[in-house]
């Protein structure tokens, strides 16, 4: 399975509750930037889920609109999801070749290290930017590293 996962692009900090916090104009900019980075480099998953946090829908939408797909709402991906619990959940997806998942800071950097067979501080997960593994058995170490980069540089 090719998996993309994509951290949320910056948001504001000004909101009533950490849940609430919306994408900032330079977030926006930067979710634009990975729709457009995606679709001129066929990134093309067969599914993209998003936590339910507003910041991620919001940085999923311009991706989705942009490749012609749907966002999925996934409650597993919320603040504090483990690997394992992403892992269970892909798992399931036997026919599916490529996943997007977009999310929060510092789940996916665990999810990412834990794939690569490193520890879960090993890997920060900028705001914006898109890494994909080739998961060859979803499993701790059973990930190789195809390419990490943030949305200044796309």
């Amino acid at each position: 399975m090719n998996l993309y996962i994509l951290r949320h692009a910056n948001a504001d900090t000004d909101a009533a509750t950490d849940d609430a916090r919306e994408l900032s104009e330079k977030g926006r900019e930067q979710a634009k930037t990975v729709a457009k980075f995606c679709a001129r480099h066929g990134i093309r998953p067969g599914v993209i889920f998003s936590s339910p946090l507003i910041r991620a829908q919001q940085t999923a939408k311009p991706v989705a609109k942009e490749l012609g797909l749907e966002v999925t709402t996934a409650r597993w991906l919320a603040c504090g999801a483990t690997p394992e619990e992403i892992l269970a959940q892909l798992a399931t997806l036997k026919d599916t070749a490529a996943v997007m998942l977009v999310g929060h800071q510092p789940d996916l950097g665990e999810l990412i290290g834990h794939l690569l067979g490193a520890d879960g501080e090993s890997v920060n997960v900028r705001k914006a930017s898109l890494t994909h593994i080739e998961v060859l058995v979803p499993r701790k170490g059973g990930g190789r590293l195809e390419f990490s980069i943030f949305a200044r540089l796309m």
